[in-house]
This record gives C-alpha cells, sequence and structure tokens, in this order.
C-alpha cells in the first residue's frame, strides 16, 4: 500500500505529519489542468481567470471547498491538524505541474507561522518551480526537466489514490498506535 512512504518518513525524519487540505481547480471539461487551487480556510488561488467566467470560477470554488470539508471529515474526524506555529514544515507533494495546489498548501501553512516553510518535490515543471518559489522559504526538487509535460510522465504507476485506500492506511497507523 502507498501508507509505506508516509511511515518510513514519519519514523525516520522523527516528524509529526498531518493533511493540509488543498485542491485543484480544473479548466471546463479538462480535469487534470489545475487552473488555481483552494485552501480548507476557503482561500483560492486562480493562475489563468480567462479559463472560466465568473460564476463558473465560483461554482468551481464552492464544489472544491465541500470536497475538502468532506475529505477532512473522512480522513481524520478526530484529530484536528498539528499547529505549524514556530515548527519546520515541510509541505510535500507527488510533482509540480503548474503549480496551483502547491502555492494553495503553502499560503494556508505560511498564515499560521512556522519556523521555516519548505516544498519538497520529486518533479516538477520549471516554470513551476519559479512560481512556487516565493511561497517557501526553501524548494527542493530532485528533477525540472526542460520537456517537462505531466506529472504522471515519471511514474511507473499514477494511479488515482481512491479514498477507501486512504482510509484503510491511516485505520493502520490507528490500530498500531502509530
Amino acid at each position: 500500500m502507498r501508507c509505506r512512504w508516509a511511515r518510513h518518513s514519519r519514523t525516520h525524519c522523527r516528524a509529526s505529519w498531518t493533511w493540509y487540505w488543498c485542491t485543484s481547480s480544473v479548466r471546463p471539461g479538462a480535469w487534470e489542468y489545475a487552473i488555481g487551487a483552494i485552501d480548507e480556510s476557503g482561500w483560492s488561488f486562480i493562475s489563468d481567470p480567462s479559463e472560466g467566467d465568473e460564476a463558473w470560477l465560483k461554482a468551481e470554488r464552492e464544489r472544491r471547498l465541500e470536497g475538502l470539508r468532506q475529505r477532512r471529515a473522512l480522513y481524520s474526524p478526530e484529530r484536528p491538524p498539528i499547529d505549524p506555529r514556530g515548527r519546520v514544515v515541510i509541505v510535500v507533494d507527488d510533482g509540480l505541474a503548474t503549480g496551483a495546489t502547491m502555492i494553495a498548501a503553502l499560503h494556508a501553512v505560511r498564515a499560521q507561522a512556522p519556523q521555516k516553510l519548505v516544498c519538497a518535490v520529486p518533479v516538477a515543471a520549471p516554470d513551476s518551480l519559479k512560481k512556487v518559489e516565493p511561497h517557501a522559504d526553501e524548494v527542493v526538487c530532485l528533477h525540472a526537466p526542460w520537456d517537462f509535460q505531466a506529472v504522471g510522465q515519471f511514474y511507473v504507476h499514477f494511479g488515482q489514490v481512491e479514498d477507501e485506500e486512504v482510509v484503510a492506511c491511516l485505520r493502520q497507523r490507528r490500530e498500531r498506535g502509530a
């Protein structure tokens, strides 16, 4: 299961981890292309407002915000997020295509006054790295190829992680007392 990576990083880094929920807003008719993102507080970032009219953008924002609330309730109903105030926080994602979701995540955490805010990704589009850099104290990226097309092109398996799989990982973690 995919929870091995989280368990490994938490154990070997002696780190606490928590969820900060953000999701991308997508281009009408193109669910894989992020034109912006929203965090749990409702703050949103639209990288290209010309991609949708005002009414569509408002409806997309509300739909995505409701989805974030549902995931928070499903994934961690009894545990609020860890307060990042005064801590070093590393925000991790599987890669940066447009950078919109990472910008929203960094904004959400920055608003809570961490000591240091780090963005860590294995792969990114070079122009997206430049967009993200002002929002983090440090950006760590292993590979930013000039011919970047999509995050998934750098993975052997890049399927969607379903809610059921995440809930099962979290259940295993609780049962182990982690």
